[in-house]
């Protein structure tokens, strides 16, 4: 062998780490001098390797205990609230079972393909997204932070959800449950329901009073509600405990919070279709109405509630795979935690719209009493007369087919005077066609529902617990996008991180714990995530079709999974879902400047919602929030672009022996845009520099400038080297 290609050998069961670098300078005169050399890197080590195929090496990299934990991760993080209290009501808002067709067509468009494309760059770079976007494109790279900012602003009034749920859930072991009766209020005369109350509902009541507390207006603080401040504290503690040690600890955790609410929509399902008008409200739930599919506004709604169902954009996504070995079948992964996305959805609205359907039939047995005794008064003092009722009907245990009867005969006998008679049409369709979403349902419309159970109690603990364990799957997917992307790039102490970040964000979260923290609650959620995740998805699927390469792309795919991927995806990612998201992108904007900027301000004096728009602060905040998330974008790519900060010493590569057997180790990702896959011969990469501190020269060794294939190290120029057997390693 020449002189200039000489290895020494060394005992197979050492582990030392060499640079590509000091393993090409071997023209040292001295062997001695040459064993003599150390490796030496700054501190910034790292310590996630890539094991050589045959090689028996484990991977350092923390990773999942088995493939249905990390299914079962995914499928918590995308299975979230948004399933139980948005698709139920879009469902019945956008033409019932019609609602299904366009949902359905828009998975499959944009829903799987990009959710698989995030899976695969994940699980094939195995960064967070920080340094996933590095690596494919550097200029870029201003997409993973903007991710980071993303989950950190969800998280903030996410987790506040959760502890709304701790409350409920606390105060859930009391018969009866506190929100059945309106309160009593004594004075020194008499004794009264709450007025507040009386004009509105128990429920409703319950909810901006005693757990709210609720102020008028978004500018009215009136200090923190300390019920909600413990739970949110609680919330946090939660979270942090169960993220402390990444995927080691959340990972258990995910049997039951993935598992468990499946558990109690089964169970309410089963209750729900013994219940008396289940039947009428899941019937009024699955009715098609056709005309109103063909509507663009049920598409855009269709196509949003696809793409925030399944958490793209975020990052959990990436997070999550990114602890995968590099040959699991993502695709697999894709299609089936799509697919229980969907189907737990539909589970959820059948389980909704069973309840609801019991409920609308009590309030409409109700309207049928209240209406029947006013017939029997305007009988009595003669406004009606007996021979309008047919002889069949007893108004003493009257049905709702016999009170609409003779409501129909009322109403065209006295059709000049109806109105003045004051009575009303008892529909269970009317009750069913109001509407109702997020808090509104989950908190006061099923809440009513649940009084009406027999062992209510136990039906109102089972129903919360199960949306705390939804809050908290959801909660450790956004916190994950938060956490891995930075230790990945920064090299910090994962367990320190966890605790900084929770700390900082509970004490953010508490203005969405004062009295008006509900206003502030909708701000967020309407302005922080909306547009940022659209704008950071369109990006992610241009860096890796236009820039990286869709052709490259695919070709690595194969190569990751043994199997080429169908063409399907191939056009989705380069023409079909870029420009459906651009058409949703617009429609957003659209749909925001079309409507006014405002919320819902419940006025206790009226015991009624009110709209009112934002004060001048509180659009500035909205602003700061979208341009905020979107802002590291531009930012990273002008750094970059300009060269304002030097990396070129991070971009390194290394190798490290152990038993005999070639790892490579890629140390930074940040550096050309080589194939995720296939590394490119020493002449066709433009090999890095090398920082001054990165390494301690041998005695006498002549200076490489640079060296040979900096993206992957020796692992691939071994490859090229016939004459170099492992055994001389």
């Amino acid at each position: 062998m020449p002189k200039n290609s000489k290895v020494v050998k060394r005992e197979l069961d050492d582990e030392v780490i060499e640079s590509v670098k000091d393993l090409l300078s071997n023209e040292d005169s001295s062997d001695d001098a040459f064993k003599k050399s150390e490796l030496m890197v700054d501190d910034q080590e790292e310590k996630d390797v890539d094991v050589e195929e045959g090689s028996d090496v484990e991977d350092e990299r923390p990773a999942w205990n088995s493939k249905l934990q990390y299914i079962l991760a995914q499928v918590g993080f995308s299975v979230g609230l948004g399933n139980v209290w948005r698709f139920p009501y879009l469902c019945q808002k956008n033409g019932g079972g019609a609602y299904l067709v366009p949902y359905l067509i828009l998975l499959l468009i944009i829903g799987i393909p990009l959710f698989f494309l995030e899976l695969a760059v994940g699980q094939r770079i195995r960064r967070g997204s920080i340094g996933v976007w590095n690596y494919i494109s550097p200029r870029l790279g201003g997409i993973g932070f903007a991710s980071c900012v993303v989950c950190f602003f969800v998280a903030l009034y996410y987790n506040v959800i959760i502890g709304w749920s701790l409350f409920y859930f606390s105060q859930s072991f009391q018969h009866p449950l506190p929100w059945d009766q309106c309160p009593l209020v004594k004075n020194t005369s008499h004794t009264f329901v709450e007025p507040e109350c009386e004009k509105s509902s128990a429920t409703t009541y319950y909810w901006y009073r005693e757990a709210l507390n609720i102020s008028s207006s978004l500018s009215e603080s009136r200090g923190l509600n300390w019920k909600m401040t413990i739970c949110l504290l609680a919330a946090w503690v939660m979270v942090c405990l169960a993220m402390i040690k990444g995927i080691q600890s959340s990972g258990k955790i995910m049997y039951f919070s993935s598992l468990f609410p499946y558990v109690v929509l089964l169970c309410f399902l089963i209750r729900g279709l013994l219940l008396n008008g289940s039947v009428d409200g899941i019937r009024h739930m699955f009715t098609p109405k056709l005309e109103i599919m063909l509507e663009p506004k049920v598409w855009r709604e269709a196509a949003t509630q696809v793409f925030f169902a399944l958490g793209l954009g975020f990052g959990g996504v990436i997070a999550f795979s990114s602890y995968n070995k590099r040959d699991n079948n993502c695709h697999f992964d894709a299609v089936l935690v799509s697919f229980i996305n969907f189907f737990t959805s539909v589970l959820a609205t059948l389980v909704v719209f069973a309840v609801l359907g019991f409920k609308a039939n009590i309030i409409n047995e109700k309207c049928v009493i209240q209406n029947s005794e006013r017939i029997l008064k305007l009988l009595k003092i003669g406004n009606l007369s007996q021979d309008m009722i047919p002889h069949h009907i007893n108004f003493s245990s009257i049905t709702a087919e016999d009170y609409n009867l003779v409501y129909d005969i009322i109403q065209k006998v006295k059709e000049e005077e109806f109105d003045s008679l004051g009575l009303k049409s008892c529909q269970i369709e009317d009750e069913l066609n109001k509407a109702v979403q997020g808090t509104g349902l989950a908190f006061i419309a099923f809440t009513e529902a649940m009084t009406h159970f027999p062992a209510s109690p136990f039906w109102s603990v089972m129903f919360f617990l199960m949306l705390v364990n939804l809050g908290l799957g959801s909660m450790f997917g956004t916190i994950e996008g938060i956490i891995t992307p930075i230790v990945d790039t920064f090299k910090v102490r994962k367990e320190i991180l966890t605790v900084i970040c929770c700390t900082v964000a509970f004490f953010i979260g508490l203005i969405f714990v004062q009295r008006s923290g509900n206003y502030f609650v909708t701000m967020f959620d309407d302005y922080s995530a909306t547009l940022p995740l659209l704008i950071v998805v369109i990006l992610e699927n241009i860096a890796v079709t236009r820039i990286y390469g869709i052709d490259k792309f695919m070709e690595d795919l194969k190569d990751m999974l043994g199997f080429s991927p169908s063409q399907y995806y191939y056009y989705m990612w380069k023409y079909v879902s870029p420009l459906v998201l651009l058409c949703l992108l617009v429609a957003s904007i659209v749909q925001m400047g079309l409507s006014p900027p405002g919320y819902n301000a419940w006025i206790e004096d009226t015991a009624t919602e009110e709209f009112h728009s934002y004060p001048a602060w509180g659009m500035i905040v909205c602003i700061s929030l979208m341009v905020l998330a979107i802002l590291p974008v531009p930012i990273v790519f002008m750094v970059r672009r300009c060269n304002l900060i030097d990396d070129s010493s991070g971009s390194l590569a290394s190798v490290s022996y152990k038993r005999g057997r070639i790892i490579k180790e890629p140390v930074n990702l940040e550096g050309d845009d080589t194939s995720l896959i296939h590394g490119k011969s020493p002449s066709e990469v433009p090999s890095p520099n090398f920082g001054k501190n990165i390494y301690r020269k041998q005695t006498g060794s002549p200076t490489l400038d640079t060296a040979p294939n900096g993206r992957y190290g020796i692992g691939y120029l071994m490859a090229d080297m016939p004459d170099m057997p492992e055994s001389d390693l």
